[in-house]
C-alpha cells in the first residue's frame, strides 16, 4: 500500500460544495437516491495524512494545522498513511457547539494555545474520504466512499468521529428537527452515485429559528429602508445582534410607513463597521444606520451564534407593532451559550 498523498490531492484542495435550499428536497433530486447528514458547525477541515506528519486545510486552502494540534495528534495515531480525509472540526462546550471558542484558537498566541486546548478540545467529524493507500477515491461513488470511510472508521475514538449518515428520509427529519438544540445547522444532501468534485453538487438545508427582535435601526432611507438591524437584551442592553437580508421593494415601501425618526437618548450609534454585522465580511468600511424609534419585528435565523450576534442575515417576515420592545427576551438557545 502507498503512504503517499495523490499528486492530485496535494494542497489546496478543491472541496466539494453544496447549495443552499429552502425545502426538503425528494428523493430523485440527486442522482443515486439521498443520503443525508448533519450540517456540523465548525471549520471545514481536510486531513492529509501521511507517515509521520499529518496536515489540516480550510475550505479556502488556510493550513489549520497549528491550530488543531489535538486533532493532528490524533489522526496520526489512528488514521493509516495515505489517506485524505473531509471533515468538520468542531469544539464541544458541555452538550453544546461552540463555533466561537474554535475560533479563538485562530488569534490566541502560540504560548497560550496549549491551554486552551486543554480546555476546550477538538473534535473531528469525518464525512468524506477523498484517498486511501494513497489511491484518489474522488471518483468512486458517495455510497462506495462512504463504505471506505465507515471502515477505517471503525476502531476510532476520541476526537476522532464518523460523522452519521442516514437514508431514511424520517430520520433525517428528526435530525433537522432536533439537533439544531446542539448547534448542528441543519442538512447535507448526497447522491449516492456521485463523485466527489468541487462543484456545488451537494445540497444543504439550514435549520431557522422563528423569532421576535427589536428593530432599533434600518440602513436605508427611513421611507425606503434596505434592511433592518437587529437587536436584543444582552447585559442589560440593546445590543446590535444582526441585520436582515436585502429588503424587497414592496416589504420596504411598507415598513417604512411604520418607522419613526429615533428621540434623543437613542442607545446605539449612527455609524458601525462592516465587521460587526458580519465578522466574515471583506469589507471593512462604515456602514451608515438610520436610528428609529425601537419596534418588535418577527425574523427568521439560523442558528449559528457567535457568542455576540447572529453569523448569518436574518430573514424578516413581519412586524409586530402590538408588542413592547422592552418585553423581548434573549431567546432561551442564546441565553445558555
Amino acid at each position: 500500500m502507498s503512504e503517499s498523498i495523490p499528486p492530485a490531492l496535494q494542497p489546496p484542495v478543491a472541496v466539494a460544495l453544496a447549495k443552499l435550499i429552502k425545502s426538503f428536497p425528494g428523493q430523485g433530486a440527486l442522482p443515486g437516491g439521498l443520503w443525508m447528514e448533519p450540517k456540523w458547525d465548525g471549520f471545514r477541515a481536510i486531513a492529509l495524512v501521511e507517515t509521520d506528519q499529518v496536515r489540516l486545510y480550510s475550505r479556502q486552502g488556510k493550513e489549520l494545522t497549528k491550530v488543531l494540534p489535538d486533532l493532528v495528534e490524533a489522526l496520526l495515531v489512528q488514521v493509516p498513511p495515505g489517506v485524505v480525509l473531509d471533515g468538520e472540526a468542531v469544539v464541544w462546550n458541555g452538550d453544546r457547539l461552540d463555533f466561537e471558542a474554535l475560533q479563538r484558537r485562530m488569534v490566541t498566541s502560540r504560548a497560550a494555545l496549549p491551554e486552551l486546548v486543554r480546555e476546550l478540545p477538538a473534535a473531528f467529524a469525518a464525512f468524506d474520504v477523498l484517498a486511501v493507500a494513497g489511491q484518489d477515491v474522488r471518483g468512486v461513488p458517495f455510497s462506495g466512499r462512504r463504505q471506505l470511510l465507515e471502515e477505517l472508521a471503525r476502531e476510532w475514538t476520541a476526537p476522532l468521529n464518523l460523522s452519521p449518515a442516514t437514508t431514511d428520509v424520517e430520520l433525517a427529519k428528526t435530525w433537522l428537527r432536533d439537533l439544531p438544540s446542539i448547534g448542528v445547522e441543519g442538512l447535507v444532501f448526497k447522491g449516492g452515485s456521485q463523485s466527489y468534485d468541487s462543484s456545488r453538487s451537494w445540497l444543504k438545508l439550514k435549520h431557522k429559528d422563528t423569532l421576535d427582535v427589536v428593530c432599533a435601526a434600518v440602513i436605508g432611507p427611513l421611507s425606503q429602508p434596505q434592511a433592518i438591524i437587529a437587536g436584543l437584551p444582552v447585559d442589560g442592553q440593546l445590543r446590535i445582534v444582526g441585520r436582515s437580508t436585502v429588503l424587497s421593494t414592496r416589504v420596504g415601501r411598507e415598513l417604512g410607513r411604520q418607522l419613526r425618526s429615533a428621540r434623543p437618548g437613542h442607545p446605539w450609534p449612527e455609524e458601525i463597521s462592516e465587521a460587526s454585522l458580519n465578522r466574515f465580511s471583506k469589507e471593512r468600511g462604515p456602514v451608515r444606520l438610520t436610528l428609529v424609534e425601537p419596534f418588535v419585528v418577527e425574523v427568521a435565523a439560523d442558528v449559528a451564534w457567535s457568542g455576540k450576534s447572529f453569523r448569518h442575515p436574518l430573514a424578516f417576515r413581519r412586524s409586530r407593532p402590538e408588542l413592547d420592545p422592552a418585553d423581548v427576551e434573549l431567546p432561551p438557545h442564546i441565553k445558555g451559550r
